[in-house]
């Protein structure tokens, strides 16, 4: 059951994942969490940085989905300026908004990555679905009130983790 829980990568921020990098591994997709992996979960907008990020990887042939477990009004939002599909209200980590990103993408499984700040949500949906997932450090320290109470868990998983020496990398 742990396993689960830990990601096949673990980054900085998304801007340390490189098209060539994921191109190499054979990824096509990716499907990504919003709120403090992309951007401060109270940022309605797009950075530059993100936008030229973004582009990076639609010139590499390199499609991008948002899943958020936020609402429609914040996900939409975010999304439509930049021209990027999303599935808003994922209820992850269950499977079905997993499964809808790959058949909307058209991709198989071993196609695409899950990039995310949460072990609870992201990490551990991707990784029951059978996809390479990618940690990133939340992009902001502030966190909505039911995100307080999943990095509380998530702390004490890491550290189960660490004690059976099962992390491969170490918090940054």
């Amino acid at each position: 059951m742990l396993k689960y829980f830990l990601p096949a990568e673990h980054v900085k921020t998304v801007y340390d994942i490189k098209p060539t990098h994921l191109k190499d591994k054979g990824i096509k997709a990716i499907i990504t969490d919003l709120d403090n992996t992309l951007v401060e979960w109270d940022r309605p907008l797009a950075t530059p940085e993100l936008m030229i990020w973004l582009q990076s990887m639609k010139d590499a042939g390199i499609d991008v989905t948002i899943v958020s477990n936020n609402n429609m009004k914040r996900v939409q939002a975010f999304c439509e300026p930049l021209g990027i599909p999303f599935i808003h209200e994922a209820r992850k980590p269950m499977r079905r908004a997993f499964r809808r990103a790959l058949n909307n993408m058209n991709v198989k499984p071993e196609e695409a990555v899950v990039i995310g700040d949460q072990l609870m949500t992201d990490v551990l949906g991707g990784n029951r679905q059978g996809l390479h997932t990618i940690l990133v450090v939340p992009v902001a320290q502030t966190d909505g009130f039911f995100t307080k109470f999943n990095r509380m868990m998530e702390r004490r998983i890491l550290n189960w983790l660490r004690k059976k020496g099962m992390l491969h990398w170490e918090e940054k």
